[in-house]
Parts: C-alpha cells; structure tokens; sequence
C-alpha cells in the first residue's frame, strides 16, 4: 500500500517522476518505484525480442471467425435481492455480477475489437451474451487494469450515457479514462485499499500479479488489480487478470478473507507458457487457485471470446474439465462460462 504520508521532499519527488509517468505521481512503495509499478518478488513482462520471437514461432493455432456460443443472448432482470447471487457471462473478462441489489459490471468490453485500432486487432468470435440494451442498471464498474481487452474507451462512454456506474479502478488508469469520458465517476485505488458502498457492500483491492500498458511507450505507468466484493451474500473475488505467482496471491486472500462463495478467474490465453506463464495463467494453475483462495464455486473467464495467444479456442474449458477431475472437485462447481450463460451460484457446496 503506498505510503500516506509524504516523506521529506516528496513534492521535489513527485515533480522530476511527474514527466516520466504520465498517469500517475506519488511516493515509492513496495509496488511502485517512484515511476513505474512492480509486483513484488515476481516477474516483469516480457521483451520486446521476446514479443518477436513469439509472433513468427508459427505456434499459433486457428480460430474459427465466428464460434456462436451455445446459449442465446441473456436478458437479466432489473435486481436480484437478498442473499441470492446470479452471475452472467458476456464474454472475456466481462460478466454481470447481481447480488444484494446492486448491478456489477467486471471489465465491460462491447465493442467488436480490442485494440487501439477500429479496424485491426482481435476481433470477437461471438457477440456479447449480454445486448448493451438489454443491462439492467449498472451501479459499479470493477476495471482491473489498461490493456486493451479490459479497458474499452467505447463501452465506458456508452455506459456513461446509458447508466453513469461509479468506475472502481486501480492507481493511473483514472487519467487514461477521465480524458476520454469526461464526467465519468471514478474512485481510483491502491492495492489494500477498502471502499465501502453502503447496504454492507464494501470492495477491496487486491494484488495480481500482471502488467499494464495502452501503447509501447507507457508500460507499467498504470497499475493492475483483482477485486474482492463483501456483500450480504457472501465473499466474491474478481481475481482479474493474473500469473498464477507461486500461489501467493491466493492464499493473501484466503488469510485476509477467509475464503468466497464464488470467484472468477482467468483460464485463458495461457500459450506459449514460456511467454505467457508470468502474466497468465493455465486451468490447472486455477483450479490451484480456487482451491488455495478457498473458494465455494468458481466461473472461469478470459477465453473463448478474443484471440490473444496460442491454445485452440476449446482447449481452456477442456484442460479446466481435467484439471478439476485430477483434483477430485465436481465440475459443478467450477464452471468455464459461456457468452449468454447465467449461474444462480448456490449458497453452499453441493457434491
């Protein structure tokens, strides 16, 4: 957690690392070295001849253009009260969490692209299981860090317009969206900080072990997070976008929370591991992770909407389908969720 008070000179500090950091200024801490952020005892993201060799390895499987999901486009009731928990898939890292009466948005994307460019870059397979105008109102928006496939400018103006959520977001990313969507209500956070929504919500933010960047030139000037929600009904841990880290993150949450009811993690864009193992990690390391942070029921996100890596499209619910056997857990209870799916999380384990 950064420091609350300025240490002496701190303003002389801040005004020489203003210029190298376009996002944010503040005081070094354990995450953050005065101008870029860091996870602490893990791995930075890989070079640039690193990015080369991956990109003409040949390694990449094909996707289909179009893979429609087997459930047609959700249409979501306007609350859900009480202790009851629905969870509904849009696509990639974007669900809609409906609990003790608030809408949750994770990482909303929208748009049919997730790059900087309208007209290159992945492109979605299927469309959201969710239609734009079909949400019911959005109260919050838990966005985990800048990449392009977590942070959609487009989808934050539409949303602005149409339901103007409060965005809960980590450190630096603030600027990137206050510029883009003017009026946008924005809480910017740091790692440990606690925030309390009222109604016996509150949200936590929480280490994850990635990196951040919008172009080549600002990596890691923003930082990366996970999110836990304490709600009426129970713990829910929105891990973001992570590295498995040796587990560390995981069992951080299960001392600090004591365990969830639900979670929703990564299983996606794993390949190659070589490349991709700091900053994404595998359906095996996740059912690790599910198991470690005690969580009750898990969704699997991050796959099957957005080419990003090597692995086939299926291969991530298939290896998630293995991994859950070789660790004796019910398929039931961890799910790789598809577009337009919706889960009523029940409130305790069944086999």
């Amino acid at each position: 957690m950064l420091q609350k008070q300025k240490p002496a000179g701190a303003e002389n500090l801040a005004a020489r690392k203003k210029a190298a950091n376009r996002y944010y200024s503040g005081p070094p801490s354990d995450h953050f070295d005065g101008t870029l952020f860091f996870n602490p005892d893990g791995k930075p993201p890989g070079r640039f001849a690193d990015l080369l060799k991956w990109q003409l390895s040949g390694e990449r499987s094909k996707w289909p253009t179009a893979s429609p999901s087997p459930f047609p486009p959700a249409k979501p009731g306007a609350r859900i009260e009480g202790s009851e928990l629905r969870v509904t898939m849009v696509g990639h890292s974007t669900l809609l969490i409906q609990t003790a009466g608030l809408n949750i948005l994770t990482d909303p994307v929208w748009s049919e692209r997730v790059s900087p460019l309208s007209f290159a870059g992945p492109k979605r397979v299927n469309p959201p299981g969710v239609a734009f105008a079909d949400l019911p109102p959005v109260d919050l928006v838990l966005l985990s860090h800048n990449h392009y496939d977590h942070l959609d400018l487009a989808t934050l103006k539409r949303l602005k317009t149409a339901h103007d959520p409060l965005v809960i977001t980590p450190l630096g990313n603030d600027a990137i969206i206050e510029a883009a969507v003017p009026g946008m209500r924005l809480s910017m956070h740091d790692w440990g900080d606690r925030i309390d929504i009222g109604n016996g919500t509150v949200i936590h933010i929480e280490p994850a072990h990635h990196w951040s960047a919008r172009g080549a030139r600002d990596r890691r000037m923003a930082l990366w997070a996970g999110f836990v929600v304490e709600t009426p009904a129970g713990n829910i841990y929105f891990a973001g976008d992570t590295g498995f880290h040796d587990g560390i993150n995981y069992r951080l949450m299960a001392q600090k929370h004591g365990g969830f009811r639900f979670a929703i993690l990564p299983i996606g864009a794993y390949e190659p591991r070589w490349f991709m193992e700091p900053q994404h990690q595998n359906p095996q390391e996740a059912v690790q992770g599910m198991k470690l942070c005690n969580a009750a029921y898990a969704a699997g996100c991050h796959w099957g909407t957005f080419h990003l890596t090597d692995e086939p499209i299926d291969e991530p619910a298939r290896h998630l389908a293995e991994a859950l056997d070789a660790a004796g857990l019910s398929q039931d209870h961890f799910r790789a969720l598809h577009p337009g799916e919706a889960w009523d999380v029940p409130q305790s384990p069944t086999a």
